[in-house]
């Protein structure tokens, strides 16, 4: 698991990106779990992601509408398949309104430049 943490912050929202190679939806399941044993990220507001596998795209927004949506369009971009993204989110208090999507944007942006 590749992890960058802290890599956004904006009227109190923070935002951490991870992600590693999958090859199944189970797999993305067991990804999830294992990130969520981390307190810090199972008391997100949201775990955003998406993930190119041979059976077709599939995506989450956890709460955060369209933001899976960002994600999987960009690995499409990128023609980055068998590998979850995961862009984790801890609202401030104050809505982001359309930024959110362009700090999703930029955090997926940041993983891809450091693999």
């Amino acid at each position: 698991m590749k992890l960058l943490d802290n890599v956004i912050s904006d009227r109190g929202s923070k935002y951490s990106v991870s992600g590693g190679p999958v090859t199944s939806r189970a797999e993305v399941d067991a990804f999830l779990k294992d990130l969520k044993k981390n307190k810090k990220f199972a008391k997100a507001t949201h775990n955003t992601w998406a993930v190119l596998l041979p059976d077709g795209p599939l995506k989450a927004d956890d709460g955060e509408a369209g933001a899976g949506n960002v994600i999987l369009r960009m690995l499409e971009r990128e023609g980055v398949e068998n590998h979850v993204i995961v862009v984790t989110r801890w609202f401030g208090g104050k809505h982001l309104g359309g930024d959110r999507f362009r700090h999703v944007a930029e955090a997926v942006r940041l993983y891809l430049a450091d693999a």
